[in-house]
């Protein structure tokens, strides 16, 4: 193994008892450099920019091997393609620009604990979620009352 340091997403595969080849440390390295939420070909693109050797055929059954073992998460944001992204430090929801496409992370504290008191009267107590909005930019900008 070489002595650079391994990123965070190879280092949870290791944990996860996975073995490291460097096609899948490639990937890795490409998802967790990613400031969008790729598919797998847009991983495929990239990927092969640094190993021209790897195959599409890799990168989806690297994808497969890193969801099933929980350290992905794959979304579907309604545009018939799978999205990936690692698992972040910090939960956050999802806005999807239905017009551009663009995919906005973000985190509402109000919308947190609306979720968490609507569990609590449910006699619920939340262990995992997903909010994804699917909208389109307002015609006038923002709302004057948003100012």
């Amino acid at each position: 193994m070489s002595q650079e340091k391994l990123s965070s997403l190879e280092e949870a595969c290791i944990a996860k008892g996975m073995r490291m080849t460097e096609q899948r440390r490639v990937i890795a390295s490409v998802l967790e450099s990613a400031d969008d939420h790729p598919d797998v070909e847009e991983l495929y693109h990239r990927a092969v920019k640094v190993d021209p050797k790897i195959s599409i055929s890799t990168v989806y059954r690297t994808m497969r091997l890193f969801e099933d073992a929980g350290i992905i998460e794959k979304h579907d944001f309604g545009d018939g393609r799978s999205r990936y992204e690692t698992i972040p430090d910090e939960h956050h929801d999802h806005l999807i620009d239905l017009k551009s496409g663009q995919v906005i992370e973000f985190r509402n504290e109000e919308i947190e604990a609306l979720q968490e008191r609507i569990a609590r009267e449910l006699g619920y107590t939340i262990v995992d979620h997903r909010l994804e909005l699917f909208a389109v930019p307002l015609k006038n900008g923002p709302r004057k009352e948003d100012e």
